[in-house]
């Protein structure tokens, strides 16, 4: 199924994968079970010894928290070889290789855990800690060649375009899959000789954001000391003086390359602002090339945006339906799922296993049959086994709403789709609750 990355056959009918899908997820626990710790204990605890049917699956499904299961007393007293162990619990391989003699800090951390092999990305912890997800050199590259596939399926643009970079300035998270794709990308869509432009601002790493995240703990609970406080008000004033800075150069950029051939980036949160501020120097649609391509990544999480805020990014940058990129994903997958422009639905290919669940995460959805093709709309928890994942455990139950269908899709593929309304559950309730999220946190704590 791997290799079918970026055709037609990679978004075949569930009809046409549903068991070859079934047998594929058995053989990763049969490979896995006994390497990875939490998947072991999952098995035990349901009494799974082979996967015959989707409603097998769902109990070796981990709870997206799981990634952020260590105690944070591992970063916080720099429990390295602790925090080691229970990437261990996570991992497809053993942990024991990584070299902490030279570790001072949690950055430290990450890159002796990717000289041994455990590559380690960080989520933006926008619910207040970070999770950390662990993958191999194997997942890296496959996630390159999905991403630059996947982007050629859902639009017009094509590797060897030679096209030239602009975009919204941001702080971007520095991570290994993000590094990954981001180069893939790179060298398939632009042109290496193209004037790049450099915000200047340093990337985010896990050390920053876990810094920040525990001292806006602190001030919530009143734990933090005046020296702390005023710390964080510099850092976080700094950090936005910077930010003006640079998103002004990003605006000038832009317009300087407004005749050339575009490759822009962003997320909607970033990118609406961005072309608020271009349009205020006078400059729109007319005054930028008609075959700009866009690559957006979503990035509406908590985001306070207009009804028409697509329109007008579209609008501002003169882009065009067939060269508008635009994916559902998430750090916990490893694989991009691209918008049609028909249907205007998100596609998930044969290797990304859509296993629709009730609100609590425990069953499947509610009129879900897997016996059944060609059923929907079904609304559900999204969770997904990812059958690409190497370094660690390809099911997770993830914190959106979605809407999914497995019949066709207006664009004409059959593959099953997800409409654009995702939602988190987190934001619609206040409160998110996975129901064997409680399971898998009291065993990491036996570690600690």
């Amino acid at each position: 199924m791997l290799s079918t990355a970026g055709t037609a056959q990679a978004y075949a009918s569930y009809d046409e994968v549903r068991d070859i899908q079934i047998a594929a997820i058995n053989e990763r626990l049969q490979e896995q079970v006994d390497r990875i710790k939490l998947v072991k204990l999952r098995a035990q605890e349901a009494d799974i010894t082979e996967v015959t049917s989707l409603a097998d699956a769902v109990p070796l499904l981990l709870p997206h928290t799981a990634y952020k299961s260590y105690p944070e007393s591992f970063l916080t007293e720099k429990k390295w070889d602790r925090l080691t162990k229970w990437l261990g619990t996570v991992s497809a391989y053993p942990t024991d290789n990584v070299d902490l003699s030279a570790v001072e800090d949690i950055d430290g951390w990450v890159a002796a855990c990717g000289k041994a092999g455990h590559h380690v990305s960080c989520s933006s912890g926008t619910t207040g800690k970070s999770a950390m997800l662990v993958a191999s050199q194997q997942d890296l590259d496959f996630a390159a060649r999905d991403g630059v596939a996947a982007v050629q399926w859902g639009s017009d643009i094509r590797a060897g375009d030679m096209r030239t970079t602009a975009g919204a300035a941001g702080a971007v998270a520095y991570t290994p899959r993000n590094v990954a794709m981001g180069m893939a990308m790179m060298g398939a869509f632009v042109d290496p000789a193209a004037p790049r432009f450099d915000s200047g601002l340093p990337p985010v790493t896990i050390g920053s954001m876990t810094k920040m995240i525990t001292l806006r703990k602190a001030i919530a609970d009143g734990s933090a000391k005046p020296g702390e406080i005023a710390e964080f008000e510099a850092e976080s004033a700094g950090r936005q003086e910077a930010l003006d800075k640079a998103q002004l150069g990003a605006v000038d950029d832009i317009i300087a390359k407004r005749d050339e051939r575009l490759y822009i980036t962003g997320m909607w949160g970033s990118l609406y602002p961005f072309a608020e501020a271009v349009r205020a120097r006078g400059y729109s649609a007319k005054d930028f090339n008609p075959e700009n391509g866009v690559f957006l990544g979503g990035g509406l999480k908590r985001a306070q945006l207009p009804d028409d805020y697509r329109e007008f990014v579209y609008e501002t940058f003169n882009l065009q339906p067939n060269f508008i990129y635009q994916m559902y994903g998430m750090q916990e997958v490893n694989t991009s799922a691209p918008r049609c422009q028909a249907g205007q639905r998100y596609h998930l290919p044969a290797w990304l296993v859509a296993i629709p669940l009730n609100k609590e995460g425990d069953a499947l959805a509610p009129g879900f049959d897997a016996s059944i093709a060609g059923q929907g709309p079904i609304e559900a928890r999204a969770a997904f086994f990812d059958l690409s994942m190497d370094g660690r455990w390809g099911g997770v139950i993830s914190g959106d709403r979605i809407e999914i269908d497995f019949a066709p899709c207006a664009c004409g593929n059959a593959s099953p789709s997800i409409k654009d309304d995702i939602a988190r559950y987190a934001d619609l309730e206040g409160d998110d609750k996975i129901g064997c999220a409680g399971t898998v946190d009291a065993y990491v704590r036996g570690l600690s």
